[in-house]
């Protein structure tokens, strides 16, 4: 099922136009929850309330208010906002191309896909091309809902991609975090933890791996209630406690040689079982089973 796209403008720089079509690069699955009355088991309604004045507020009576000191506030009407807006456009202007590592991607807020639209499949591969090649990103900004945005552009696989960043100001310092005091590490030590990391080290990041074990116990917990069965929990693991890095550091590496060793006999034995027992053709015109469960909750 080919992507539905959510927007659609045009990259431009200096004399070139690139029509372009945008997709959402990802969602959050994360476990929802609907607010209930606990003693009937239905939704609750939320009220906006005023403490000073003791009234329940309608949304039309409603004005958006700027704090600029505290407890004092400018107010501004819908019509006033409206006029500070952006000029409405769908064209993304590249200001101009960097080098991929002069960006700090402690900026990046959200992610979007772009693709070539009507006309635009040429110009869309060229530029990505050559951004690849040059090993280059492109900078520049976009207005969406009425602010101007600062994006960038890199190549993604086989086309390219749209980060929307933060500004400079919006990114907290580093220099005001206490990194703690500094230490002067034995050879031994640093020995220890570069075998540590090695032995942890894979060629490559595979976010398959990794699921939302979260929202897999509550979806678990759900279906249980569901069918009126008695709540089961995993018991929580005792956490360990590190008295001494170094002997920390021997004992992590001991453990994850043992795990390495028990993967390597694993799969030498189904080597073996697969050498052994000829793998089985199925019949004709049979069909594979396949059991899908998907379950979404709604905020409420």
């Amino acid at each position: 099922m080919a992507a539905r796209a959510i927007s659609s403008g045009t990259i431009s720089f200096g004399l070139v136009s690139i029509p372009i079509k945008l997709f959402t690069a990802a969602s959050s699955q994360s476990v929802s929850f609907n607010m209930l009355h606990g003693e009937c088991g239905n939704r609750i309604k939320q009220q906006l309330y005023c403490p000073t004045c003791d009234v329940v507020v309608e949304r039309k009576d409603l004005v958006k208010g700027y704090e600029y000191t505290k407890g004092q506030f400018v107010q501004f009407t819908d019509e006033e906002l409206k006029k500070l807006e952006a000029e409405r456009s769908s064209t993304l202007e590249i200001v101009e191309f960097v080098p991929l590592e002069t960006v700090d991607f402690i900026q990046v807020e959200k992610s979007y896909y772009l693709g070539p639209d009507k006309g635009g499949d040429k110009a869309y591969k060229l530029l990505a091309e050559a951004m690849r090649r040059k090993e280059r990103v492109a900078v520049g900004s976009w207005s969406a809902r009425g602010k101007e945005q600062l994006v960038m552009i890199r190549p993604y696989q086989d086309g390219l991609i749209l980060h929307q960043l933060y500004y400079a100001g919006e990114v907290r310092a580093y220099d005001d975090v206490d990194k703690g005091a500094t230490f002067n590490f034995s050879d031994a030590e640093q020995d220890l933890a570069d075998k540590l990391l090695d032995q942890l080290t894979v060629d490559e990041f595979d976010s398959e791996k990794f699921k939302d074990a979260y929202a897999t116990r509550v979806l678990e917990v759900v279906d249980q209630k569901v069918a009126g069965q008695e709540i089961t929990l995993a018991p929580e693991q005792p956490k360990a406690q590190i008295i001494d890095l170094f002997e920390a550091l021997k004992k992590s590496l001991a453990q994850g040689g043992d795990s390495a060793d028990e993967a390597k006999e694993s799969k030498k034995a189904e080597g073996k079982k697969a050498k052994a027992k000829p793998v089985k053709k199925a019949e004709p015109g049979a069909k594979k089973e396949t059991k899908t469960r998907a379950k979404k909750t709604s905020t409420g």
